[in-house]
């Protein structure tokens, strides 16, 4: 099944973690989301990215869901990995096994979500899915 929809940006608080390294600068990020669509909940979000001189960036992401999935009540966990350049944000995500709750119970899937930075806060996803 596909699931399609937005995730809109309500927080973001970002922390450097380390800086020097050649020019490249580690940072740590918090968000929360609202989603819409075929998901519908809140997300909250943990990133670690690495800014590299050239302005791009990448980063790694872990994503906690708690809302509806196409009427089924539950949450779940993912983790993606992303990169920033150009002004183009993406991102590929997989569910983690074993970690759905509720009616989302045995969840699996991968998803993305690619974004121009003046799409933001309003974030189109998709997430292709099944359940064991």
């Amino acid at each position: 099944m596909k699931a399609t929809g937005t995730f809109k940006v309500n927080s973001w608080e970002e922390t450097p973690c380390d800086e020097g390294w050649g020019g490249s600068k580690v940072t740590r990020a918090k968000a929360t989301q609202a989603a819409s669509g075929s998901l519908e909940g809140e997300a909250r979000l943990e990133y670690l990215m690495t800014y590299c001189k050239d302005g791009s960036a990448s980063y790694l992401v872990t994503l906690r869901v708690a809302g509806k999935l196409e009427g089924r009540s539950g949450g779940f966990v993912a983790e993606g990995r992303g990169n920033y350049a150009e002004g183009s944000a993406a991102c590929n995500f997989t569910v983690v096994p074993g970690a759905g709750s509720g009616e989302l119970a045995g969840l699996r899937g991968t998803g993305s979500f690619t974004a121009k930075h003046a799409e933001y806060p309003n974030v189109p996803f998709t997430l292709d899915y099944h359940f064991e």
